[in-house]
């Protein structure tokens, strides 16, 4: 297999990873009866976005790499938010700051 088959082959991976996302989201609202983000959704955001980004660089696109270190930043705040809640949902007996 030379390079550009697998590349080819990683910015699908990547796609596919992406994609999956809404997949994941879409059927974790359907069992809730309401719109919501699993934590899954930002697993495959940031798995999606660093395989594509990884794509876009190899593929020297200014347009790709931008979107995707831009949205890249955006899902692992998300997570952050996310575990930095949990954490202060499981530990109930420490006073938050005012």
């Amino acid at each position: 297999m030379d390079s550009e088959t697998i590349w080819l082959a990683i910015g699908f991976l990547g796609q596919g990873l992406f994609s999956a996302r809404f997949l994941v989201q879409w059927l974790k609202s359907e069992r809730e009866k309401k719109s919501v983000f699993p934590v899954a959704f930002w697993y495959f955001s940031i798995a999606g976005g660093v395989t594509l980004l990884s794509y876009a660089i190899h593929k020297q696109d200014p347009v790709f790499i931008l979107g995707q270190a831009t949205g890249l930043f955006i899902y692992l705040r998300n997570l952050y938010f996310i575990i930095y809640h949990r954490e202060d949902f499981e530990r109930p007996d420490e006073k938050k700051p005012d």
